[in-house]
Formats: C-alpha cells, sequence, structure tokens
C-alpha cells in the first residue's frame, strides 16, 4: 500500500528528511512516531504528494506519486487526514464531505455514504447543514475523519489526529481508528501520543531528526529504551 525508500527532502537548505525507507503492507495499522521537529509532517506531505523528495522513491498504492500527481491519491482509493482536520470553515459539514467524496472514486452514492457516516459518527449527523468552522475541536475531528472515509479508501493516513483532544475524545477516537482498522482498511497512523497509539497498531517506527531510529512491532517499540525514554 505504501513504500518509502530511501526518501530525501529539505526545506531549502535544510535537510527534514533522511534516506527514509519505510512500508506498510495491505491490512496493517503502522505507526510513525517521533518528537516535535522529527519530520513527521514532512513525511505526510511527502506522501500525499505535497512535498517532492530531492531523493528516494515513492509508491502509494503501487503507483509513483510523483508520475501520476497528488490529485489522483483520492481516486485511487487513499483518504487522508491532515494534521490540524484543514476543513472549510465557512462551509458546511455536509459540502465539507461532499469534497472528500468528490476526489473518490467511490461507487456507492453519495447519499448513501453519507448516512453511514452519520451512523459512524452520530454527531456529524446531526450537524450536516451547521459550518464546519463552529464545530466543537472534537466535532471537527470526527468531520476530518469522516471527510477521509466517506469515498470508502482502502487505504488511510492520518497526520496527528489527537491534537488538542482531550483524553476522553482521544480515546474515543483511536477506538473508532481501531474498528476501521479491523473492518479491512489498511492506516498509517502519524502521531505522537506513542503509548495510545502502540496500543492499536501492529507495529511502528520512531523517527528522529528525519531517519528511522527504531521499529518493530508494538510490543517490541513499547520495550524499546528510546522509546520509553521519549515516550513512556
Amino acid at each position: 500500500m505504501l513504500e518509502l525508500s530511501a526518501i530525501s527532502t529539505s526545506y531549502g537548505a535544510v535537510p527534514m528528511l533522511r534516506d527514509l525507507s519505510l512500508t506498510v503492507a495491505k491490512g496493517e495499522l503502522v505507526c510513525l512516531l517521533g518528537p516535535n521537529g522529527a519530520g513527521k509532517s514532512t513525511t505526510f506531505n511527502t506522501i500525499c504528494g505535497l512535498i517532492a523528495p530531492d531523493r528516494g522513491q515513492l509508491r502509494v498504492m503501487g503507483q509513483n506519486v510523483a508520475a501520476i500527481g497528488a490529485e489522483r491519491l483520492g481516486a485511487l482509493g487513499v483518504g487522508f487526514v491532515p494534521e490540524g482536520r484543514r476543513l472549510f470553515p465557512s462551509l458546511t459539514v455536509r459540502q465539507n464531505l461532499q469534497l472528500g467524496y468528490d476526489a473518490s472514486a467511490c461507487a456507492a452514492p453519495f447519499v448513501q455514504r453519507l448516512a453511514e457516516m452519520g451512523e459512524l459518527f452520530p454527531r456529524i449527523g446531526e450537524r450536516l447543514r451547521q459550518e464546519a468552522g463552529t464545530l466543537s475541536g472534537g466535532e471537527q475531528a470526527m468531520v476530518a475523519l469522516a471527510r477521509a472515509l466517506i469515498g470508502e479508501p482502502s487505504f488511510v493516513v492520518m497526520d496527528e489526529p489527537s491534537l488538542g483532544l482531550s483524553p476522553k475524545l482521544i480515546d474515543e477516537y483511536f477506538a473508532i481508528v481501531a474498528d476501521i482498522h479491523r473492518s479491512g482498511t489498511t492506516v498509517l497512523l502519524i502521531e505522537q501520543n506513542a503509548e495510545t497509539a502502540l496500543s492499536i497498531a501492529d507495529r511502528g517506527y520512531l523517527l528522529i531528526r528525519g531517519r528511522v531510529a527504531a521499529s518493530g512491532t508494538s510490543a517490541e517499540l513499547l520495550r524499546d529504551d528510546t522509546v520509553r525514554h521519549l515516550y513512556l
């Protein structure tokens, strides 16, 4: 589903990712951990096609992102949840979800998928006509996730989805992510909340200064000295 091979990126003369290699296989829930400034969001933006690598190869769903264009990823079956939600605040919840649906190649009618999102996120179903910018932070987080899911993607990439949420909402959010994974959707979860992310992930990577400092199963990373020092 995803393959980064020796990816290096930079912002001007400042290197960000340094020979980064990672994979996500079909059916996995993989987490990418790291402290602030480690390069997590740069990795997300590179996968999205918003940042072009200086070196290395990036393939999403078997396709070279540079060759097909970032705008084609939704139609390939990829959903994205960006850091900070990135909703259109003056558009209604329904309109935000429509944009996610329109970017996909979903065969089911929009009204059907909209109803299914309302069942998965009841609070969203009650606020379809409300402007997204007037929602609470937790509600906006659910809309951002629903926007990624409404096109029935087979692979979802999430960047710091727990940012700004209360502990109770974090538990609720991650329970939904775990259910999505159990239903067959492949997930790459980019997170700073290591303990919660590892509790639902199959395996993970620890990113420090743009390099993979550790990798392994969730149980292995929970025992890793570097992970324990940084997070636990």
